[in-house]
């Protein structure tokens, strides 16, 4: 592979990373409301405590690389989508502050108002970045220049909300699966109770945006027509999907969390399979696309960068296999906890 394509590929593995980690504390934002009891609530906040803030690097390094590597795309999507970046920003603020703040009074309308504020920064973060999804895999409307020309309201049309929605509920269920790998008790038969109507959510939501890409955006199974072998790729991601209620339903919660993760995996696989070598897709003008080899960086760049990540992502790997490992096990309550 030529350095372009290599940085594709490693900024695929860090967005991906990034759905897997913080996609679940995402979900558990989006179930966070379901909760009736304080305790409950707290319990769903300690459940992603620890390890919140280190997922989310996942994603500012990815924005990193892909300023690093491809500085023409970096430059073209946060401006042409700044709006919606910036309320993604706000959404994640918001989010960050209400873990933070919501235990340190104990009057039930404060936590009433961060635990909202926790679930809309969640749910909105969640639905932003699907529409972001949903924008790369239509395309953008750009100039000869590879600037965006349309509007802010363009970019929510109907597929774009679709995959926002399915983020939403594949989020949903991802992290529904999380909690109960880490709350035990009472509370952990009522999450077993939520878990397979987050599931269902997210099949009837990832049927129709499956059958809406097939029909409105076909662009994105190209390649898996022209090389059926691409199709295994497809199967891997429905089995590991199916796997998840069966695991569900003989109690093995970490298998059903593996499977999800794996479904996040192929899903992404799929998703940078179909746009390669495209990076943002010009609609209506094909020819004004931005692909890895017309707005990459010098092959100079390219590979003293590359040689940097070789150096860094081992790091982020270690920190965040250990704290994983030091916070693993139960929740438990204390004076400590949020």
């Amino acid at each position: 592979m030529d350095l372009a394509t290599i940085w594709y590929v490693l900024i695929g593995v860090l967005f991906t990373g990034y759905a897997m980690l913080d996609g679940f504390d995402l979900g558990i934002g989006g179930i966070h409301l379901f909760a009736r009891k304080d305790e409950e609530r707290r319990l769903l906040l300690n459940a992603i405590g620890p390890v919140w803030d280190g997922n989310e690097v996942w994603l500012v390094t990815g924005g990193g690389a892909l300023f690093a590597a491809f500085p023409q795309v970096y430059a073209t999507v946060f401006s042409g989508l700044y709006l919606p970046f910036i309320l993604l920003l706000m959404a994640l603020i918001f989010r960050a502050v209400a873990i933070e703040f919501r235990s340190k009074q104990p009057a039930r309308w404060w936590r009433q108002m961060w635990d909202v504020s926790f679930a809309v920064g969640s749910v909105g973060s969640a639905f932003l970045l699907g529409v972001v999804m949903g924008n790369i895999a239509w395309g953008l409307p750009l100039n000869e220049q590879g600037q965006y020309v349309g509007g802010f309201w363009n970019l929510f049309h109907p597929y774009a909300l679709l995959l926002g929605v399915t983020t939403v509920a594949l989020f949903m269920m991802h992290g529904c699966i999380y909690a109960l790998l880490k709350i035990d008790g009472e509370f952990h038969e009522t999450l077993r109770r939520w878990v397979p109507r987050c599931i269902i959510f997210f099949i009837i939501c990832y049927g129709i945006t499956t059958m809406a890409t097939l029909l409105y955006v076909p662009h994105m199974a190209e390649r898996v027509r022209a090389h059926p072998w691409l199709f295994g790729v497809a199967v891997l991601n429905m089995l590991a999907i199916a796997n998840i209620p069966r695991e569900i339903h003989h109690g093995r919660d970490f298998r059903a969390f593996l499977s999800s993760a794996a479904a996040m995996v192929a899903l992404m696989t799929l998703f940078g399979l179909e746009m390669y070598p495209h990076l943002v897709l010009s609609r209506p003008n094909p020819e004004y696309s931005l692909t890895i080899y017309n707005s990459a960086s010098s092959p100079k760049t390219l590979g003293i960068m590359l040689v940097i990540a070789g150096l860094g992502l081992p790091v982020v790997l270690a920190y965040t296999i250990s704290i994983y490992w030091i916070f693993r096990g139960k929740v438990r309550l204390d004076r400590m906890s949020y």
